[in-house]
């Protein structure tokens, strides 16, 4: 039995448009965990911030599992995505919202088990 779960993708050809604007950036958080069945804790906190080719959004919606946390760079279209849950999830519905909120193009996964024992 394992502790938690931990998803990471790494997302290159988004939407550039879809991965500055706020509203979507909210509601991909708040979508994404009705998806994995999760429970919000609080609301996403998104904060615009960087310099140069580091620009972008952060997300991180916390859990009562754990936590989803986001970066993206508005220079290159690109998104990373960690999400861990001490509860299963399944990793191909949240490839799914991506593809859905921001048309990622390429998708590369890590999915890893953790146990602190």
């Amino acid at each position: 039995m394992y502790w938690g779960y931990h998803l990471m993708l790494d997302c290159s050809g988004c939407d550039k448009h879809a991965i500055a604007d706020y509203q979507t950036v909210h509601d991909f958080a708040k979508q994404l965990v009705k998806d994995i069945d999760m429970i919000a804790y609080g609301e996403p906190q998104i904060v615009d911030f960087g310099k140069g080719d580091k620009a972008g959004f952060t997300l991180v919606q916390l859990i009562e599992t754990s936590n989803i946390c986001a970066h993206f760079t508005n220079d290159n279209g690109a998104m990373y995505l960690d999400v861990f849950s001490c509860k299963t999830f399944d990793p191909n519905v949240v490839i799914a919202a991506v593809k859905k909120h921001f048309c990622a193009v390429k998708i590369r996964m890590n999915f890893i088990t953790r146990n602190a024992d």
